[in-house]
């Protein structure tokens, strides 16, 4: 046989054809990807399908405005570092001593109604969507079994709960920067740190209220596997989540209060002081942590279970 030259010199064996193109083993007959590239391949198919969709990214543009406009409203009514009313939150005035608290505060207003919101949105579509479309049995069609494609829908749910937690970060901590000083950061306990260790709390905070928003994810998951009407699990999400912070704020109902879903989102001050309020820390990552297993033990009961591709 007359040796190859030429651009085909170079090609030999099994990863090159008669052509010199080199083949794709993942393409060749026979191969057969293993199961982490199944699991990648179907996040990654999930994921785009969350992060291109127009709605999802018009909830993560509106997370974006929002710190500015609390931004432009806190410089426009400027009071000296350390003022105000004595209402809200315990680092609302200081936001305009230090940018940093920006982000503390915008996550603190969007978690009373516009995260969970967003979550709720994906998360009540994630299931009851792709029923309603009539396109959630041709998922089912692939062998990839119902509790892969379930738990590759919640992953996919809880990095866009970090995603958007990350943008109001983000977002504030650009706006903070731009609108007010940037330096030490003062703790609710009163001690004063670096900028550099104020950010790497920021973060764990930020990762905090995604534990949170994940928890209520798994709720919505469940909720989405009980309806394929996208609408009507959206909207049960976020009454469950109304109806707990509601319930949260009435005395009279503080025997329930530590297990109400909402009632441990706030507890990231604990990160704010120093030491670090552990104890509190704790509850609510556990809290959440356990709302996590119940919902999800409840939609992979109804989504291996019931029939609902019809």
């Amino acid at each position: 046989m007359a040796e190859v030259s030429g651009p085909m010199a170079g090609a030999s064996g099994p990863a090159a054809d008669l052509t010199g193109t080199r083949l794709d083993p993942v393409r060749q007959p026979g191969y057969r990807a293993g199961p982490v590239i199944h699991w990648i391949r179907f996040l990654c198919s999930e994921l785009s399908l969350i992060f291109l969709r127009w709605r999802n990214l018009a909830l993560l543009a509106v997370l974006a405005a929002i710190p500015v406009l609390i931004g432009v409203a806190l410089k426009l009514s400027a009071s000296p570092a350390g003022g105000g009313s004595g209402q809200g939150p315990a680092f609302i005035g200081q936001v305009a001593g230090n940018g940093v608290f920006l982000a503390l505060l915008s996550l603190t207003v969007l978690l009373t109604l516009v995260l969970p919101l967003v979550v709720a949105v994906v998360a009540g579509d994630s299931v009851a969507g792709e029923a309603g479309h009539g396109t959630l049995r041709y998922l089912l069609a692939i062998p990839a079994g119902r509790t892969r494609l379930l738990g590759i829908k919640y992953v996919a749910v809880v990095i866009f709960c970090l995603a958007a937690c990350g943008v109001v970060t983000a977002m504030s901590l650009a706006m903070g920067a731009a609108l007010f000083p940037v330096g030490p950061v003062t703790l609710l306990s009163g001690t004063t740190i670096s900028l550099g260790a104020g950010l790497l709390r920021l973060v764990f905070v930020t990762l905090y209220v995604a534990g949170a928003m994940a928890a209520l994810a798994a709720i919505g998951l469940a909720v989405s596997t009980l309806t394929e009407h996208p609408i009507g699990a959206i909207a049960a999400v976020l009454v469950l989540a109304l109806a707990s912070e509601v319930t949260d704020s009435v005395p009279q109902f503080a025997v329930v209060h530590p297990y109400l879903p909402t009632h441990w989102w706030l507890s990231f001050d604990a990160l704010l002081r120093s030491p670090i309020a552990w104890p509190e820390l704790l509850h609510g990552l556990t809290s959440f942590g356990i709302y996590v297993i119940i919902f999800g033990a409840i939609a992979w009961a109804r989504f291996t279970t019931a029939d609902v591709t019809s």
